[in-house]
């Protein structure tokens, strides 16, 4: 039985309207289900549901805007189906565009920020420690708890939306100090230091750890001290696809985890696994279908979204690559990076060198890529696990750096191959 206080009440017996009795019956039932016992304030939510899957999510969001919703919280917007600043990119068929459009502008009538970034923690305003947060998106949730050590479970489409609608959440899981220690922990030897070469390897990492956690909050004890919070992001969402992990502890890294006796709450870790530089090269090999010499149909990066360090970097790699790309290079960003990149003029060049920005979704979600008949090149942990499935690709996978080198040879190029 869930504990209910008098607000609580008060929003389901429709004090606050028709949305946020709707919104209250499905999340006190959820909660109920979930084990909580009551509900707890949330101070930001992020939706995901703004991606068009079928005319269920387009109705759910209607009847709740007919309703008269509000959000309560600040609340912003996962990848919708269209990039919204850049139509033309769009290549499928008109009825998808009008409803993936319609969805999107539905849930910015509720009142949510137009951010439609995968991304939420490089916006301007972001969750800070120990505050108790609703948000969905797989990497957007492990990034939050792990690195931001904000407060948010698993939350998927619907329930994310009737949290920001309410302002609750169901207090369980999660949002529990109890519930955060570590369960197992990954001894990492021989992680690459060097900084120019080691991007992939956060992401080999996560996927190695997702898929031998099991459910379990994993440890991590062993990476480079100075690891950036993109590194952290790449891992994360690795592991988040290909294990739906939640949350990780990097030893001395991340701010639930100063040590391994702070991360397992002074419990002993119930498994303790070594992964090694062999390992990463094996989930590499694994990961990749593209061999060196191979012709190249597309390069993208930038899943999750590409950060304003990112771009950098890649700045300062096209300034190596005297070649002009032969190939379509897409970098998928949102739309507050881009309005930054714009201001600082790296946007201009990055787009007279050939490349193609994308905003408010994502190449592996969207028909937007020219050529998808080859193999496509990418960096990113999640794009390589999820493209070959959602637009039928095959991968090459490979760091930043010789994704940029490929696209100007045109083909597969791995350094030192």
């Amino acid at each position: 039985m869930i504990s209910l206080t008098e607000h609580d009440q008060k929003m389901l017996s429709g004090d606050q309207g028709e949305a946020c009795v709707l919104a209250m019956r499905i999340l006190t039932r959820s909660a109920s289900l979930m084990g909580a016992r009551s509900l707890v304030d949330i101070t930001s939510a992020h939706i995901d549901g703004c991606l068009y899957h079928g005319q269920a999510s387009l109705d759910f969001v209607d009847r709740l805007v007919s309703g008269g919703g509000k959000v309560a919280v600040p609340t912003t917007l996962n990848v919708g189906s269209i990039d919204l600043i850049h139509p033309e990119l769009f290549k499928g068929d008109r009825a998808l565009k009008t409803a993936g459009t319609r969805l999107m502008e539905a849930h910015a009538e509720l009142g949510c920020e137009p951010s439609f970034t995968c991304a939420p923690y490089q916006l301007k305003n972001r969750p800070v420690f120990g505050q108790q947060i609703a948000w969905a998106e797989s990497n957007a949730i492990v990034f939050a708890n792990s690195v931001l050590g904000a407060r948010t479970n698993r939350y998927g489409d619907f329930i994310d939306l009737c949290a920001a609608i309410t302002g609750r959440a169901p207090y369980c899981g999660l949002h529990l100090s109890e519930n955060r220690h570590a369960d197992i922990l990954f001894e990492v030897v021989d992680f690459p230091e060097k900084k120019e070469s080691r991007d992939i390897y956060y992401a080999l990492l996560g996927f190695l750890i997702g898929k031998q956690a099991a459910g379990r909050i994993p440890a991590i004890r062993g990476l480079p001290l100075d690891t950036s919070e993109d590194e952290l992001k790449a891992l994360g969402a690795a592991s988040a696809s290909s294990g739906s992990v939640a949350m990780f502890h990097a030893i001395g890294i991340t701010p639930e985890a100063s040590d391994l006796e702070t991360a397992f709450g002074g419990r002993r870790p119930g498994e303790v696994i070594t992964l090694d530089l062999r390992d990463l090269s094996d989930a590499r090999t694994a990961l990749s279908k593209g061999r060196p010499g191979e012709k190249l149909a597309a390069v993208s990066v930038g899943t999750p979204h590409f950060s304003l360090d990112e771009f950098s970097i890649l700045g300062s790699y096209l300034d190596l690559m005297e070649k002009p790309f032969k190939v379509d290079f897409y970098v998928n960003t949102s739309r507050f990076i881009l309005w930054q990149l714009k201001e600082n003029g790296l946007a201009e060049k990055l787009q007279r060198r050939g490349v193609t920005i994308v905003t408010d979704t994502c190449t592996y979600i969207t028909p937007i890529m020219n050529d998808i008949s080859g193999l496509v090149m990418t960096n990113s942990g999640k794009w390589a696990h999820y493209a070959p499935a959602n637009i039928g690709v095959s991968v090459a996978f490979g760091t930043l750096w010789e994704c940029v080198a490929s696209a100007g040879y045109g083909e597969v190029w791995f350094d030192g191959q």
